[in-house]
């Protein structure tokens, strides 16, 4: 991933946690941060999917990180945050332990993911290894992390919430 070209090249990262994970995704992803709000549930959906929230308007579908990348969690805590991600052309919450900092690092203190370096998180998940100092931050793909038809699939449930909510104003 460090080539010659990229030496000097900064990434802005969102620092968070999962459990004992460090994680991190690149700022240019993350639309806000915010606290945990309540969430509507919705029927039918695969386990990692938590529900929707209203975030000033607008409905999107909030998924457990935890659950999705098949990681022990913290549990809900004051510290317990939603990140408000893009994710393609979609807008995803995505709930973390808690999100610690944005952290600059140089492109040659990035790696691929060693194979043998052992993990919990799937691979595909996987963008590369971030070194900072005396600790490793994991850097998640998050294009990798919702497929398109987990997407497609979440979206029609918030439409339909959309639909049933103008229903209920009328």
């Amino acid at each position: 991933m460090a080539d010659a070209g990229k030496k000097n090249e900064e990434i802005q990262l969102v620092v968070f946690k999962i459990g004992d994970e460090e994680f991190g995704v690149e700022i240019n992803q993350v639309r806000e941060i915010v606290k945990l709000v309540s969430i509507t549930r919705m029927p039918k959906a695969p386990v990692f999917i938590e529900g929707v929230v209203n975030l000033r308007g607008q409905i999107i579908t909030v998924i457990d990180l935890a659950k999705r990348l098949d990681l022990p969690s913290a549990g809900k805590t004051d510290s317990t945050r939603i990140m408000v991600v893009e994710v393609g052309e979609d807008t995803v919450g995505m709930i973390v332990d808690s999100v610690s900092e944005v952290l600059r690092l140089s492109a040659d203190n990035i790696e691929d993911t060693p194979s043998f370096i052992e993990t919990e998180v799937h691979e595909r998940y996987l963008r590369g290894v971030g070194k900072s100092e005396d600790r490793l931050l994991i850097l998640l793909d998050l294009n990798e992390v919702l497929s398109t038809e987990e997407i497609k699939h979440a979206s029609k449930h918030v439409e339909i919430m959309k639909d049933s909510v103008k229903k209920e104003e009328k």
